[in-house]
């Protein structure tokens, strides 16, 4: 019996480790049961919000300071911020004529604690709290709610706040275009077509400026596939605008301004921001690149982060501006920001990479949180984008895929070139996306683009993550199986993925098998892909199983991201970066010649040639 209870005891561990490596926690603001909502204003109860008009400045990023009370403080009394700031039953959908709506139709776009920077507030009734708010397109409010989040009722709203003008152009992205010497500027405003006409202005720093045109892209409810994103954590998304910056010259510096122009004739117009173009594909100069997946957003504030969730976010983004200088382009991929139905949280995670995306390429994959909904098509049928299926990612960033809703593509950056997988839709050997990853990796012409980087969002290689390991496969099932002859065929150097929310690093591997026992200097070929996962860029992190494997190199439980850089087509430097202060953690590097890349290793060369 005692036997038995073990047994019991030691499955109910495995399971609930594989539901805590599994999940990604609940997005913070699905905690509150919005629809059982009720009003209690008390008439000695009140809130206060100042100051009323922000953005005077044209910031599009400004503090408010609350001042609230209640009669009948609790330690669960929480704030909540709206936007709109008309947030009563009015503005709910007509679902069914026989049901009457709720208080409440949306979710607040964030929220506090009562008590957060007033401890004594259970005590006194009293309170303040500074909150951040960015400009999205609408005016805010701010209740106080008693009930928790679980019983919430309502006993005081605020003044309204807005910003000067909330339909500005804001939180620019840029992204490569299908040609090496396009750019994309992708921003959010609330013009639409009927009222005004969007455009880029541009051109060489301290030359001549143009203006090129955007086209406007925008979606509506019925466009999601399911609550949230159609109920509670719906948000309007404003006018998503894209301009293609074309014929740029290498390595120049361009300025470039966001502008509308209304059709009373006058303009709106951005602050002035500035990129750098990108090399010509096999141009021999120092190119930089970063890649994480996983990040997620935070809030500056402290704010609506009721389980801790994506703590290291903030983090990697400060490390990032702060060294922005030295890095070229960025690959996010997948698991962007954790909106899971909250609309309102694209915006908030625009904001805050502005100062990267709007400076250098931030290029996206998509990954189970952006795309995966049942009954729609994604590989996997959990709920995890809830019920965005795909729309947000595909509409608010620009890749260079042929139809978005594929997102699969490929990009040169210099002498890298980069295959770009969706592991969201079906990657193995006969479907359309095996057919592009083939290509992808065939078409390279290695004299001129030596580094050969594939990047997907799930693990298709390998990892030592605890959830993948108790399956026993150590890697997204069919994965690996399904490509790693293309990847050897190919002589791909390295694979980097996100999913699990860690980082690793392989030897050089083929089936399982180290190619190459050196762990931090490579000379000539490497017989094989060095496989990465670089999830640990925000979201909660995951652990690792205690099983040792002899292809797993270096293991490290904390948040991050990896830099390559290519110094020339000869030499490769890859680090992996902490989050919490930007040091390099694991690097290696590659010195090889043309030569070692055209040599033959196990399964890359046809069997028999006339030399044999």
């Amino acid at each position: 019996m005692r036997g038995l209870n073990l047994l019991s005891l030691a499955i109910f561990l495995v399971v609930t480790t594989l539901q805590e490596a599994w999940s990604h926690g609940d997005q913070p603001l699905s905690k509150i049961a919005i629809h059982k909502a009720t009003v209690d204003l008390n008439r000695d109860a009140y809130i206060k919000a100042s100051p009323t008009v922000l953005g005077l400045k044209e910031q599009t990023t400004e503090w408010v300071t609350l001042v609230y009370s209640s009669p009948k403080p609790s330690a669960d009394d929480w704030i909540g911020v709206f936007s709109p700031s008309n947030f009563n039953a009015s503005t709910c959908p007509e679902v069914n004529p026989r049901v009457y709506p709720p208080l409440l139709c949306s979710a607040p776009i964030k929220y506090q604690f009562a008590n957060y920077s007033s401890p004594e507030y259970k005590d006194t009734g009293k309170g303040y709290l500074k909150l951040q708010l960015i400009n999205q397109r609408s005016d805010f409010s701010f209740a106080l709610f008693s009930g928790g989040l679980s019983n919430p009722k309502m006993v005081a709203v605020s003044n309204q706040v807005a910003f000067a003008n909330p339909n500005a152009p804001v939180y620019p992205r840029l992204a490569q275009g299908k040609q090496w010497n396009e750019m994309t500027v992708t921003w959010t405003s609330g013009y639409g077509i009927n009222e005004a006409g969007a455009f880029v202005k541009w051109g060489p720093k301290g030359g001549d400026q143009v203006h090129s045109p955007a086209g406007t892209l925008t979606f509506d409810r019925n466009s999601m596939c399911d609550a949230p994103a159609r109920t509670v954590g719906w948000r309007d998304p404003g006018f998503i605008h894209t301009s293609f910056l074309k014929e740029l010259w290498p390595n120049a510096v361009y300025t470039y301004k966001l502008g509308h122009k209304l059709f009373n004739g006058t303009y709106v117009w951005s602050q002035q921001y500035q990129f750098r173009a990108s090399p010509y594909p096999g141009q021999n100069s120092l190119q930089r690149v970063v890649i994480f997946g996983d990040m997620g957003k935070d809030e500056a504030d402290g704010s609506n982060e009721y389980n801790n969730f994506q703590r290291g976010s903030l983090n990697t983004t400060r490390e990032l501006i702060r060294d922005l200088k030295n890095i070229d382009i960025v690959f996010h991929i997948g698991d962007i920001c954790y909106a899971n139905g909250y609309i309102s949280q694209w915006d908030q995670f625009t904001a805050q990479v502005e100062p990267i995306a709007s400076t250098v390429p931030y290029m996206i994959a998509s990954g189970n949180h952006e795309r995966d909904w049942p009954g729609t098509g994604s590989f996997y049928g959990n709920m995890d984008s809830g019920g965005e299926c795909g729309v947000l990612a595909e509409t608010m960033f620009y890749v260079p895929a042929e139809n978005r809703a594929k997102f699969w593509y490929s990009t040169d950056y210099g002498m890298f070139h980069f295959c770009i997988a969706d592991t969201e839709h079906d990657w193995r050997e006969g479907t359309e996306q095996y057919k592009f990853i083939e290509h992808c990796l065939a078409s390279v012409d290695r004299q001129k683009q030596p580094w050969l980087i594939f990047l997907a969002h799930r693990v298709l290689g390998y990892s030592s993550g605890i959830s993948y390991a108790v399956e026993g496969s150590f890697e997204e099932p069919m994965g690996r199986e399904s490509l790693q002859k293309l990847w050897q065929k190919y002589k791909v150097d390295i694979a980097v993925y996100g999913h699990v929310h860690n980082y690793e690093r392989t030897c050089p591997i083929y089936q399982n098998i180290c190619t190459n026992e050196e762990k931090h200097y490579y000379k000539g070929t490497l017989n094989g892909t060095i496989h990465v996962v670089a999830g640990g860029a925000g979201a909660s992190l995951s652990p690792f199983t205690t099983l040792q494997t002899k292809w797993s190199f270096f293991r490290d439980y904390d948040y991050g991201f990896i830099k390559l850089t290519a110094f020339d087509h000869s030499n490769l430097l890859f680090e992996y970066k902490k989050s919490r202060d930007g040091k390099v953690y694991d690097s290696f590097r590659i010195s090889r010649d043309y030569r070692d890349i055209l040599a033959c290793t196990v399964d890359s060369c046809p069997s028999m040639t006339l030399a044999s």
